[in-house]
């Protein structure tokens, strides 16, 4: 019959993790831990544990430890002639030694870049009042790399680094409160102190699967009652104690609203229960679930439920299953599947058995001791309390008189209740509680922060705000099929999310089997989500969190998604030809890959003489002995016995006192180089021009 290997490791008394490392060590292969071990492979490892264990030997073996012991005086002095036989050895080490010093070479010094810390972006005013410079010659350095700005005119990030490193600056972009705030925070995490937390599971699935009802089953309370049609009407989160821990619960009304939290940054959920009804089996909204479980990069556990059910059929659940990639493990594959009945209450306890397993293997931690960190999953505004919103603690504690941030609001916890209503004092790390004292009402989704005062509340609240409107008055962007040229120019995006919508199965799978195949080492086409039926706003929700573009194949796009991709900024292409598909992601891929980089020789100087310049520092007289060197160059390196010791920019070409586009062979010039000085006679300076060639699938 064999055992199960998170079977063995509780016979034991060792963790799922560890017994799978021990195995591992042993050269057992196992997917995971509800893999099978045979008889014979138990036997083998409870014997290798009792050894390591120190339990009583056989008298046998006692027997023979004796007779090795008392050998041992005799294997002493055959040690003992080792270290005389190894002497001469020794000697021959300080004769090594400096023969190695004669081989190493001073390595060479390269200039040191003092930090700037800038808020980005900036003006050339600004930045010449931080370089210590005056406005002309900055607009100068602009303009030779012909960009025309003026004084008020605020420059690009990736202009500002570089103009910075050729005055000897790196630039640090300088942190807001609220980022100060949030690393203060996240340093918190990584103190000593962690302590294991409770998973935070979110059950997801298809309508009238008994998502509900089967969380009804877990708590051992009436929820469906409580709620009109037996359909879930807002955002809840239960805590469920059980016999090795505590498992959070979220119940959500749909994936949607999980995507949108997601899409707002809110990262909240450890496991996914992705719940299938035996006698349906996979429908179009599980197929959904999953895909949204998936871009999330979440653990997945299937429950199966109403197998109690005369048409129920558990193994054709498992084969729509591993059609969708989520083999169940006693098929061979890695997803945990576990029938259960929420009607009679079967399958629940085994169901929480395999939670907490994946939360051991997961070995999800947190800080209680620190500040208190989290996440809105439901806000309303009551009449006796006022802005009231249910929050996930996910760091540190929470206590009745914090101070908090929470998106553009703020607040001061006057009262604090569990998921039970039971008024509480303090909240630890995944305990959800539902909490008074808000300004207003936030958003789902927000992240919360406990500060030091309310002073700083109000203060990072007011800059929030402002933040705010700036952002509205900008569009927000989101990947374009043309825009990913510019992206990967920028080493951004290496892969390309796609959403695909067809009228009908045939269309969908020729075009996802034809775009797949565009896939190349350099770039992945990954096809988060395809289904049949128009273009949804859950689509589009989709498209937000994974940053995804939306393929549309002869299906329209309805009124209310249009309007929220048009919001959003997510790029929604409509076709009617599938080779217009296919070129139109193949252009978009080439546009992805990094152009080849062609380097070409265009003159070489040998340097004569350093001269020093005030105010400018060391130049170097130089006899252009091949080519030319332009002042245009793209590259310039300099070579002192074969070795590059610099690779920049030229800063300066002149011949005598006068700036010079070009000197040709045979001439002499004076070369300044960006950044370096530690130039000597006889070192070779050699000019390229550099060319991007764009590739092609």
């Amino acid at each position: 019959m064999g055992v199960r290997v998170y079977e063995l490791a509780k016979e034991l008394g060792l963790s799922s993790k560890d017994m799978i490392a021990r195995l591992e060590a042993l050269h057992i292969a196992v997917k995971g831990h509800m893999s099978a071990l045979d008889d014979d492979t138990a036997e083998i490892i409870r014997h290798e544990f009792a050894a390591k264990s120190g339990e009583k030997k056989p008298a046998e073996n006692v027997a023979t430890e004796k007779k090795t012991a008392e050998k041992k005086p005799i294997e002493k002095k055959s040690i003992e002639k080792k270290p005389v036989e190894k002497k001469p050895a020794e000697k021959k080490h300080p004769e090594i030694k400096p023969a190695a010093e004669k081989k190493a070479e001073p390595e060479p010094v390269l200039p040191v870049l003092k930090t700037l810390i800038l808020k980005l972006p900036v003006s050339v005013k600004d930045l010449s009042v931080k370089l210590q410079v005056n406005t002309t010659e900055l607009i100068k350095k602009l303009m030779a790399k012909k960009i025309m700005a003026t004084i008020n005119q605020a420059l690009e990030e990736t202009i500002v680094r570089d103009i910075c490193r050729e005055f000897g600056f790196e630039v640090v972009p300088e942190l807001s409160a609220e980022e100060q705030l949030l690393l203060k925070h996240r340093q918190e995490d990584t103190k000593e102190g962690l302590v294991l937390r409770p998973p935070v599971v979110t059950l997801m699935g298809h309508v009238d699967h008994g998502k509900t009802s089967l969380l009804d089953a877990i708590r051992k309370s009436n929820v469906v009652s409580k709620e009109s049609g037996g359909i879930t009407q807002h955002i809840g989160a239960y805590e469920v104690i059980v016999n090795k821990g505590k498992v959070t619960f979220l119940d959500t009304p749909g994936h949607e609203a999980f995507t949108a939290m997601r899409a707002r940054g809110a990262n909240i959920t450890d496991i996914v229960i992705i719940v299938v009804a035996a006698d349906d089996g996979i429908m179009p909204q599980t197929v959904e679930a999953i895909n949204h479980a998936k871009a999330a990069g979440v653990p997945i556990v299937v429950a199966i439920n109403k197998m109690d059910l005369p048409g129920a059929d558990i193994e054709r659940v498992k084969r729509q299953l591993a059609d969708l990639d989520l083999t169940s493990e006693d098929w061979g594959g890695k997803t945990i599947t576990v029938p259960v009945s929420a009607k009679k209450g079967t399958g629940i306890d085994h169901l929480l058995e395999m939670l907490l397993l994946e939360a051991e293997l997961l070995e999800l931690r947190a800080n209680p001791e620190g500040l208190a960190r989290g996440t809105i999953i439901e806000s309303k505004l009551s009449k006796g309390s006022g802005p009231t919103a249910t929050m996930l603690v996910q760091n540190g504690t929470l206590r009745v008189g914090d101070v908090f941030v929470c998106g553009l609001t703020t607040g001061k916890v006057r009262a604090m209740s569990n998921d039970s209503g039971a008024r509480v004092t303090q909240a630890g790390p995944s305990d959800p509680v539902e909490i008074s004292g808000l300004s207003q009402v936030p958003q789902v989704g927000d992240v919360f922060y406990v500060v030091e005062d309310e002073k700083m509340a109000r203060e990072l609240s007011i800059k929030k705000n402002e933040e705010m409107r700036r952002q509205n008055l900008v569009p927000a962007q989101r990947v374009s099929l043309d825009e990913l040229f510019q992206k990967a120019q920028q080493g951004q995006l290496k892969e390309l999310n796609i959403i695909i919508k067809a009228d009908v199965q045939g269309s969908l799978e020729a075009l996802v089997s034809s775009l797949k195949e565009l896939g190349t080492k350099d770039i992945a086409v990954r096809i988060i989500h395809s289904q049949v039926g128009t273009i949804n706003e859950s689509d589009v929700m989709l498209a937000v969190a994974s940053n995804a573009v939306i393929i549309g194949f002869h299906v329209s796009i309805d009124g209310q998604a249009k309007e929220e991709a048009e919001k959003k900024g997510v790029d929604v292409r409509l076709f009617r030809i599938i080779y217009d598909v296919i070129n139109a992601i193949r252009l978009s891929m080439e546009g992805l890959l990094e152009p080849t980089v062609k380097e070409t020789f265009a003159g070489r100087a040998k340097v004569l003489q350093i001269f020093k310049v005030s105010d400018v520092g060391k130049i170097a007289g130089c006899m252009v002995v091949k080519g030319k060197f332009a002042r245009s160059a793209d590259l310039v390196r300099l070579f002192r016995k074969e070795e590059c010791l610099f690779e920049g920019k030229l800063e300066s070409l002149k011949r005598y006192k006068d700036d010079v586009k070009e000197v040709g062979e045979g001439m002499e010039c004076g070369i300044g180089l960006a950044n370096f000085s530690s130039i000597e006679p006889d070192d070779i300076i050699e000019c390229y021009r550099v060319e991007k060639i764009a590739r092609k699938l």
